[in-house]
């Protein structure tokens, strides 16, 4: 069963670990490459990786739209995302995309507690943030979102029935999807520093909301094993003929 990461940069996976662990686990041989592919070559790679017998692969950034048009099928989340993080290989490319659940199950674990009708900020509206935004509307959670266009948020917030970052009453937990490097104003880090519980999708080094903050802030690596295990789920349903 050959399996990849496409996207750049990738060096700094834990994928592929993660991905040999299942494998192993599953008594499949097979294989799990981390492939650096920049941005514009992402068609041409995931066409490539279909004829070369790959089973899937995972679409990393900043692939993950891109992707979208290298598949013959979409499932709902990846269609509702716009966004793709996973390809299944067969008679056709079927896409899907698993960031939403990892993110939920991540967070839940973190807490210890569902995430229904809680009231749950999103920093961010890009891929990531999309898909966990579709998660978080399936799952009747009260959504919130900040970012630094006001024309971009509102346009998410339509999309996925969510609502603009109160400044008065911000939310309890917090999910950010934020780049490492992106500047947060001080009035949100303020607010960040009072919540109850801050999510970061970042993970090792990339890891820098905590310091950033001075408090206590869960990295994305849980996050990552949701989602790389939802991932390895569909490729395993693809194999024996569950997805077309």
């Amino acid at each position: 069963m050959k399996l990849a990461l496409i996207g750049d940069p990738v060096a700094h996976s834990g994928s592929p670990a993660l991905h040999a662990e299942f494998l192993e686990r599953a008594e499949i041989e097979g294989s799990y490459s981390a492939l650096r592919v920049p941005k514009g070559e992402g068609i041409a790679a995931i066409r490539r990786l279909a004829s070369e017998g790959y089973a899937g692969c995972n679409v990393t950034f900043p692939l993950k739209e891109e992707a979208l048009s290298a598949c013959d099928e979409l499932t709902d989340e990846a269609r509702r995302t716009r966004a793709v993080n996973t390809i299944a290989f067969g008679r056709r490319i079927v896409g899907t995309n698993t960031d939403g659940i990892g993110a939920r199950v991540a967070f839940e674990t973190a807490i210890d507690q569902p995430i229904a009708l809680k009231r749950v900020g999103v920093l961010g509206y890009g891929a990531t943030a999309r898909a966990i935004l579709v998660e978080l509307h399936d799952n009747d959670v009260y959504a919130f979102v900040w970012g630094r266009d006001p024309q971009r948020v509102t346009a998410v917030c339509a999309e996925y029935e969510a609502a603009p970052w109160p400044n008065d009453d911000p939310p309890e937990f917090v999910i950010s999807t934020l780049p490492t490097d992106a500047e947060i104003p001080d009035s949100l880090a303020q607010q960040l520093r009072s919540s109850d519980a801050i999510l970061d999708a970042n993970y090792g080094e990339r890891a820098t909301m905590g310091a950033r903050l001075n408090r206590e802030v869960f990295d994305g690596r849980a996050m990552l094993r949701a989602q790389a295990h939802a991932s390895f789920d569909f490729w395993l349903a693809s194999m024996r003929g569950a997805i077309e």
